[in-house]
């Protein structure tokens, strides 16, 4: 069917945009802080309302997918997004810009969902594939926000310029959505939603990330930082003992706990912690003053854009692309340790030569490589471990895993350059981001042996040939 044909470009275009709405505004905060006159802290939150709507609404809208079917949850979930993006571009106070991200950042929730409608369509081979080339798109989508940012904002410039190309991009992956998505059959369950796992999900989850975006200015060691950041584990104790209690959870506990599961959560909070210490610290180091602090390439934003991002999200295109026939292949296990391998490689060369550019660009082509076909196998492994029911609820589920590891990461990075400076100055030393490429070559590398391990495991206690019949047996 032609619409089946549309239906994956579609889906890469409408989950490239969740991507391209994280990093774009990274580089714009300074001016947001000058344009709307607040200070560094304050606009911050535009940030961290970002994540926090993420962190709440992707398991949610997961699971609605999951019982009421895919498309209208995905074009609701594109409306928010649209209007959060239009609200971004035309005002001029703070609290109105971060409830526009709050509106963004359920854009999160459309992977897991794209993931769903995959699943509903296609048949085994093309879904790898599809699952390959959308999850690579998404991957390689931070670079293209941040060379969108570069291209469109220039010194002194408004930064809601930047908004206004993300209107647009909204509105056309709605287009895209409403002409590609076919329509699919009755909803599965008319079941509400567990209002009470829902409310101390939010709390819990919030609490942690607020303790990770905050806990550099107030201190790792403050009394806020541990209050808040224990509320937030003990709640989300208390969260996942109340979904274990429940008839109808929002999370049954075998979707994040189960041996088929548990293993490619960790393993996406660890890849999320490779990808956003590579992407922060690369581009600090690129940016830095030469003459200043005694490295770096004095690059512009735009520079920094075009010249030493855009070749490593051509290289993770290309990697999204084949990753689906190797994981078809070869498994989707092997070729996430073979990826996490080669993220190893990529930080040590980051970590042990950044002397020229090229090496810089050298080794970031080689890291979204690895970034690129781990996202692709990540949700293949899922695909493979849960029932259809389920596949919105568990992709979101690994989705905030890798959000989570995103803001541990960008914490742990904020800390190194705030923390190891050059002697009399404030400013990073270069060992600091040595230390930050070598933290993230760890995490690469731990991901890959906790796939090793989780699968072995699996395979040493599961009943031969046990695969989708019995997936909701063998978590």
């Amino acid at each position: 069917m032609k619409r089946d044909r549309l239906l994956v470009p579609a889906l890469c275009f409408v989950v490239m945009t969740t991507a391209v709405m994280q990093t774009a505004v990274v580089p714009l905060l300074p001016a947001m802080a000058s344009q709307l006159g607040v200070d560094s802290a304050a606009v911050g939150w535009v940030v961290t309302a970002n994540l926090l709507a993420a962190a709440v609404s992707t398991p949610v809208l997961g699971r609605l997918a999951d019982r009421r079917g895919p498309r209208p949850v995905l074009l609701g979930t594109l409306v928010l997004v649209f209007v959060g993006s239009v609200l971004c571009a035309v005002t001029e106070h703070l609290p109105l810009l971060a409830l526009g991200r709050v509106l963004q950042g359920v854009s999160f929730a459309l992977f897991p969902i794209g993931v769903a409608v995959l699943r509903g369509r296609l048949e085994s081979r093309r879904l790898l594939t599809a699952i390959g080339l959308m999850s690579g798109i998404l991957a390689v989508g931070g670079g293209l926000g941040m060379i969108a940012a570069g291209v469109m904002y220039t010194e002194g410039a408004d930064f809601r310029r930047v908004f206004a190309l993300l209107v647009g991009l909204n509105l056309a992956a709605l287009v895209v959505a409403w002409v590609a998505v076919p329509r699919g059959g009755a909803a599965r369950s008319r079941e509400g939603v567990d209002p009470a796992g829902v409310g101390l999900m939010a709390v819990g989850l919030s609490a942690i990330l607020i303790a990770l975006a905050e806990g550099g200015r107030w201190g790792w060691s403050s009394a806020q930082t541990i209050g808040v950041g224990t509320l937030g584990v003990v709640v989300s104790v208390g969260w996942y003992l109340h979904e274990r209690r429940t008839r109808t959870p929002l999370v049954p506990p075998m979707l994040l706990s189960g041996r088929r599961v548990a293993g490619t959560h960790l393993a996406a909070f660890l890849v999320g912690m490779a990808m956003y210490i590579q992407f922060l610290a690369a581009a600090q180091f690129v940016q830095a003053s030469h003459a200043a602090v005694g490295y770096g390439f004095d690059a512009s934003v735009l520079r920094t854009s075009l010249l030493v991002l855009l070749p490593g999200s051509v290289a993770g295109v290309a990697a999204a692309s084949a990753s689906g026939r190797f994981i078809h292949r070869f498994r989707a296990d092997r070729v996430l340790i073979a990826a996490c391998g080669i993220g190893v490689a990529g930080f040590g060369m980051l970590a042990l030569a950044h002397t020229r550019l090229w090496q810089v660009v050298v080794a970031l082509v080689v890291i979204n490589i690895f970034v690129s076909a781990s996202y692709a196998a990540l949700p293949s492994l899922l695909v493979d471990a849960v029932p259809s029911d389920f596949t919105g609820l568990t992709n979101g589920i690994n989705a905030i895993a890798r959000t989570v590891g995103s803001s541990l990461a960008s914490a742990l990075v904020a800390t190194l350059l705030a923390s190891v400076t050059v002697a009399g100055t404030d400013l990073a030393s270069e060992r600091a981001f040595v230390i930050a490429f070598w933290a993230g070559g760890a995490s690469a590398g731990a991901a890959g042996l906790v796939i090793a391990c989780a699968e072995r495991f699996w395979r040493d206690h599961a009943d031969p040939g046990v695969r989708f019949g019995a997936a909701s047996v063998n978590l």
